[in-house]
């Protein structure tokens, strides 16, 4: 039998971390390893606990969602991260997808729904809303075209089929034997030939022009 995942619970208010954790304890398959009340606590506790997913609250007193999302990514920590937010603007969703999230959900997610969130990211798959994959792909091809494509090597292609299905840097080097010191430099290269900002960007990129795996 598969280990369960292991969540990470991060949300300043105690009754939501309540509520997640008392849902998540009877999925068979999930257990919430630890829980955090801000940004750099949940920083913190995934450096320690090491878990496979956090589900990660955006607006936070002291270090935000956005700003510890960052300091994962600094630290390459593995843990996929699922916004779990109450606001529906794009313009708090969009800058957690940029700074590394690999989805998010409602609040007010059916607690099913919520179960199959955390186990599509944990499996590797990027978790948009329509509204927001649109307004992310819109960006995207405005500033990066599929004759850019032309300019990647296959082993960067190789690289980023694998970033589209959600692979960590780690992740790619062992698909396909590599140092992550040479995955990280492949990456660096791929997100200059395209003119793409960030991972995120890269995988759009991907899936628009028929990359991904």
């Amino acid at each position: 039998m598969a280990e369960p995942i292991k969540v990470l619970l991060v949300d300043d208010h105690q009754v939501v971390r309540r509520g997640l954790r008392t849902f998540l304890e009877v999925q068979e398959d999930i257990v919430v390893v630890g829980e955090a009340a801000d940004g750099a606590e949940g920083v913190a506790r995934a450096e320690e606990l090491r878990p496979d997913v956090v589900l990660m609250d955006v607006k936070m007193p002291g270090m935000d969602g956005i700003d510890a999302l960052r300091r994962l990514r600094e630290l390459d920590n593995p843990a996929r991260v699922l916004i779990v937010t109450s606001f529906t603007e794009q313009r708090t969703v969009v800058p957690a997808l940029r700074a590394g999230a690999a989805g998010y959900v409602y609040k007010d997610v059916d607690p099913d729904a919520l179960a199959g969130a955390i186990r599509s990211v944990h499996a590797g798959h990027i978790l948009l809303q329509p509204e927001v994959a649109g307004a992310l792909l819109s960006q995207e091809e405005a500033n990066s075209g599929q004759g850019r494509g032309n300019s990647l090597t296959e082993r960067e292609r190789e690289v980023l089929g694998l970033i589209a299905d959600g692979r960590s840097n780690r992740e790619v080097a062992r698909a396909l034997v590599l140092s992550e010191k040479t995955v990280k430099t492949h990456v660096s290269n791929i997100l200059m030939k395209l003119d793409l900002a960030d991972r995120t960007q890269a995988a759009l990129w991907a899936v628009r022009h028929g990359v991904a795996g």
